[in-house]
């Protein structure tokens, strides 16, 4: 009889290696438990026949089973890449499988779907070996045995992350092919129940084994279980091994945790990039690949909830796929499908503007609650590169009362340092936040999620709360069956926390009645990383911009026309589609910059046919407006000069020149001339030619000496040396120089700009340190006055790029402005702009949407050198006390400030995911605009605006406008801080929106004018939801007075009676700013 233990003790580091490959596909494939999950396989049944979709298109089901379709064999190649092929499968399953569940077996390598005979999309598939392989379809639950099968699959040449070669990042490979191998990739096959079973159960165990410190006892019970179940383990009496096998799992398995312990609630998830590495195209099929595997889930696990952002997304499976839409609006019914986030686009939050966030949402939602019943509650934003200080705010405003990510979790210098909490934004808005801990929107379902979810959770004192996204994603995909099957093992289970299904709003209702004393974090939550992207592909950039202010004047040209009762139909269709369009665009991969180059150019297409529409809706409103204007050229006596903004300016400005008329100074080309104009706000103004030569302070330019230029007017006096760069600035006013002795500023230098990995996304802080002068320049005089000089610098860049710089500086302001023709054929280099001021401040003030941000300017702390690149939009300002400078520009994002140096990034030149990013011809300005006074006390903001959206010029007779040259439309009285941003028609009535903010940062008190006869005035929400009552005084024109706190945005939403603004002078009731 044995006296000693047969059993050696276990070593923790083999048995592991052990269990790993037992549970492995490309290890030991013919004794492992994985080479027995399925007990029948056949392939012998199966007859393809396969048609080749022509140049790259992407055809609907009808298109491609009217086609003939040729036989095929297994081992035949398809492609190139972005290709598809249609495959009919025809075949029968054994009779000997009766009452068995058979599923198909299908990997090509790549994307594909299953439709139905009848034309219904079924499930999607993915192959090759990453962790969203998905290549079981389920024909039958439960086979009579030799039934006929027929099917249909639609197999696209690219893999679930692109075509890239290599690296994932790479740019596409443009000739890849896929393969199909008979018995390997395409097979029927019967699964083993039980060994499935012991498959989830062990990855379960395993997952503790490794996750679970080691001197924990269930730690080393789990380890000791691994190696029982692999003991018991008979591939010759498999059946009956496996019943011992799964009673071994079951016996750890069982064991419950604690009802106090840590709560996860589980929410499946799918994030398709709506363009990234893959075209806008090929997303409209991911998501129907993606939610149509979702709904065959959810016939399984009733318990399973799948949360869908994307409202645009949601739309094109509308327009795509009906039958599909209609079966995801029951399983909405049902509480298993739930659309979240409220936006359009998983958006970009840094470079959009305010009014841009706003549609993100008004579309969203509204798309939402009208095809699902009720609006979304939670924002979803799980992979933005960052998040407005403004967010808060807009997303209480558009309907939702929590917010969700994940991203700072990608912080490369700072850890963010809470999880549940409540950030609070520019105007002091709360917003219940949860960033998951587990630090991924596209967790596996698996051990080592739940114990991040705890170990990373920083507000475990005050929420025993987190939520885990899982499911597959990026390139879409979703939840796989493993993921549910592990859940359901970890739902109640010793030494891990409770983990129950469900949606991500259920989650923030938990912890609204369980939490108490969250923290709070105030102003932008600032992504340590991926700064590029407010510089990367600068004409997406710049179309953005341009665009959102073209349709701001498409709707306010428009919303006259109704005001003043003209024969017009306002394009709410065909502006709705525009901004859909420019709200597409604005997708976190795609305005930023770090997509392909096949995404860029769609983008582009995108923005011109926007640029061409919107224009020509602008011209249809104005035309209207004018009533009429297709003059001949005879007829055109004057301009037309419409000051978009609602607060004064004066403006030097450039028409085309007319017959007849005489300038005081032509362009240099003799074909337009330039007006001196001022103008009230909201004005239209005749120019006529009486008008046109008016005495005026002059501007002048000098050449000194060979290296000196002079600039002067009556508020400055520059100096340029022969390279155009500033080497002196002197306010004449306050008699100050603002350029430190033996310091320059309008310096181009070039920036080695190696990020350690990705290219298009990232500036790392090291490139600082590689700064150089950007070539040669030469500088002569342009134009001479006295409306506008000019100084033209010509600059060899490099031996690959040059640049054609423009400075002007007209009569009428001290702001120096610098045009920018620039030739780019660069690798990995940055260019930026720099100036060096006589100025100290410990912050610049940056705009963000609908205000400002202060940022340091010092690198005292972590936190403080982490923002070494940081987004701006129309201005960032450097003031101390008396006086101050700011930058100012019409289409750039990326910005540096530190000590009294000012960097504006102008174009990058990254090859990865673009390997053509940026290369090519750009036009873009910026200019200095110096200033008596600090940042508060200047008119910055004004004049960011004013540089940024000329008035709106066309040539008339001047009896066409003057019903409309003394109105100013609408006005703010009594508050220089409070600006009207936006005019619109509401969307479902012919009311009037009004959209107003507090853009200083303190208190703001006015009245709203109008010379409309407005009959009531009503707050409302960004979705225009009516509220309360603003008292309305129809003799005065005017509402009550209005409070704003710092930053708040105000929507205002005005009843009309129309009628003509020459009646509202008859009555002397116009108003003035």
């Amino acid at each position: 009889m044995a006296t000693l233990s047969a059993q050696p003790r276990f070593i923790r580091s083999i048995t592991l290696d052990r269990a790993n490959k037992f549970l492995q596909a490309d290890l030991y494939p013919d004794v492992n438990l994985y080479s027995r999950l399925y007990s029948k396989r056949s392939a012998e049944t199966i007859h393809l026949s396969v048609f080749s979709v022509p140049d790259l298109k992407r055809i609907s089901f009808q298109e491609a089973i009217a086609q003939d379709f040729e036989s095929t064999t297994t081992g035949t190649s398809y492609g190139p890449s972005w290709s598809t092929h249609w495959f009919k499968l025809s075949l029968s399953i054994p009779t000997e499988w009766v009452g068995e569940q058979v599923d198909l077996i299908w990997d090509s390598g790549s994307e594909a779907m299953v439709w139905s005979a009848d034309g219904i999309p079924r499930q999607g598939l993915t192959g090759d070996r990453g962790n969203d392989r998905r290549v079981e379809y389920t024909l039958a639950k439960k086979a009579k045995g030799g039934e006929p099968k027929e099917l249909y699959i639609e197999m696209a040449c690219n893999g679930m992350f692109g075509t890239g070669n290599g690296n994932q990042i790479n740019p596409p490979q443009e000739d890849r092919t896929f393969f199909l191998t008979q018995g390997k990739q395409i097979e029927i096959a019967v699964p083993n129940k039980a060994a499935w079973s012991l498959f989830y159960d062990m990855q379960t165990i395993l997952g503790m084994a490794n996750e679970l410190p080691n001197d924990s006892a269930r730690g080393q019970e789990a380890l000791w279980t691994c190696n029982q179940v692999i003991d018991h383990f008979e591939r010759h009496n498999l059946e009956e091994s496996l019943q011992k096998c799964l009673q071994i799992a079951k016996r750890f398995l069982c064991k419950t945790g604690p009802a106090s312990g840590h709560r996860i609630t589980a929410v499946g998830n799918c994030h398709i990039d709506t363009a990234w590495l893959w075209p806008y195209a090929e997303t409209r099929r991911k998501t129907a690949r993606s939610w149509s595997t979702q709904l065959r889930l959810m016939e399984d696990y009733p318990e399973y909830v799948f949360v869908c952002s994307q409202a645009q997304q949601m739309e094109w499976l509308l327009e795509d796929y009906p039958e599909l839409f209609t079966q995801l609006q029951e399983a909405a019914k049902r509480g298993q499908f739930q659309p979240i986030g409220g936006s359009w686009v998983e958006n970009d939050c840094n470079l959009p503007s305010g009014e841009s966030l706003c549609r993100q949402f008004l579309y969203g939602q509204r798309f939402i609650e009208k095809h699902f019943g009720e609006r979304s509650r939670v924002s979803w934003l799980p992979d933005t590169f960052g998040y407005s200080a403004q967010l808060p705010q807009i997303v209480k405003q558009s309907g939702c009362k929590y917010f969700f990510t994940q991203k700072l979790s990608w912080n490369n210098i700072n850890k963010f340092p809470n999880t549940t909490f409540n950030w609070v934004g520019l105007d002091g808005t709360r917003l219940l936040t949860h960033m998951a801990p587990c630090e991924t929107y596209t967790a596996q379902a698996d051990v080592s999620d739940m114990v991040r979810s705890i170990r990373n959770n920083r507000d475990l004192a005050f929420s025993n709360q987190s939520l885990l996204p899982y499911g597959n994603g990026d390139g879409g995909g979703g939840p796989q069956r493993a993921m549910l099957e592990r859940l359901r093992r970890m739902k109640d289970l010793d030494g891990l926390p409770q983990c129950q299904m469900g949606g991500a709003e259920s989650f923030f209702e938990n912890v609204v009645e369980s939490a108490h004393d969250l923290q709070e974090w105030k102003g932008e939550l600032y992504l340590e990383f991926h700064r590029g992207t407010y510089t990367t592909q600068a004409l997406t950039k710049k179309y953005n911009r341009k665009l959102e202010i073209l349709l701001r004047e498409v709707e306010l040209v428009s919303t006259l026309c109704l005001g003043l009762g003209r024969n017009f139909f306002y394009p709410k269709e065909d502006l709705d589609c525009l901004w859909k369009d420019v709200l597409l665009n604005q997708f976190h991969d795609v305005l930023p910059g770090s997509a392909i180059e096949m995404v860029n150019k769609d983008a582009r297409e995108i923005y011109r046919k926007v640029e061409l529409k919107g224009r020509k809706l602008l011209n249809d409103a104005l035309d209207s407006l004018y009533e009429g204007t297709s003059l001949s050229d005879s007829q055109v006596t004057s301009y037309s000069i419409f000051n978009t903004l609602h607060w004064p300016r004066t403006e030097i400005i450039e028409v085309p020149s007319i017959n007849g008329f005489q300038f005081a100074q032509y362009s240099p080309e003799k074909t337009a001339g330039y007006l001196k104009v001022k103008q009230r706000g909201l004005q239209f103004t005749a120019v006529s030619q009486s008008q046109a030569v008016t005495d005026t302070e002059a501007v002048s330019v000098k050449q000194l000496a060979e290296s000196e230029f002079v600039l002067e007017n009556g508020w400055i006096l520059a100096k340029f040396n022969d390279e155009g760069q500033l080497t002196g600035l002197f306010d004449k006013n306050e008699a100050r120089e603002l350029v430190p002795s033996g310091e320059i500023g309008n310096q181009l230098k070039l920036y080695d700009d190696v990020p350690p990995y990705w290219l298009n996304w990232d500036i790392e802080v090291y490139h600082l340190n590689t700064g150089r002068k950007a070539g040669t320049a030469k500088a002569k005089i342009g134009e001479i006055g006295p409306l506008r000089a000019t100084i033209v610098v010509e600059h060899k860049l490099s031996e690959t790029s040059s640049a054609t710089q423009t400075i002007v500086l007209t009569s009428v302001s001290p702001r120096i402005e610098f045009h920018m023709k620039v030739n780019w054929d660069e690798v990995q280099t940055l260019l930026k702009v720099e100036y060096i001021w006589d100025i100290q401040s410990d912050f610049a003030t940056y705009e963000t949407q609908f205000g400002f941000l202060q940022r340091p300017t010092t690198y005292n702390t972590s936190l403080d050198s982490a923002k070494f690149e940081v987004c701006g939009h129309k201005y960032v300002d450097l003031s101390e006390h008396g006086y101050g400078v700011a930058l100012l520009n019409d289409c750039k994002y990326g910005h540096s400030c530190h000590g009294n140096t000012m960097r504006l990034s102008l174009l990058r030149s990254g090859k990865a995911p673009d390997a053509n990013s940026d290369i090519g011809y750009h036009e873009f300005s910026y200019a200095v605009f110096p200033h008596k006074g600090t940042f508060h006390e200047a008119q910055v903001v004004q004049e960011a605006f004013q540089f940024n959206m000329p008035p709106i010029v066309r040539p008339v007779a001047t009896d066409s406008t003057k019903d409309i040259q003394r109105c100013s439309f609408f006005s703010l009285e009594g508050s220089k801080n409070a600006l009207l941003d936006t005019v619109k028609r509401a969307e479902d009535s012919d009311d009037v929106i009004i959209r107003i903010y507090e853009a200083f940062g303190g208190r703001a008190v006015f009245r709203l004018k109008s010379t409309f006869n407005v009959t009531s005035v009503h707050r409302c929400n960004i979705l225009e939801d009516t509220g309360d009552t603003v008292r309305y005084n129809q003799q005065e024109k005017s509402t009550e007075l209005l409070t704003l706190r710092a930053f708040e945005i105000l929507t205002l939403k005005l009843k009309l009676k129309a009628r003509s603004c020459k009646d509202n002078m008859a009555s002397k009731s116009w108003v003035f700013v």
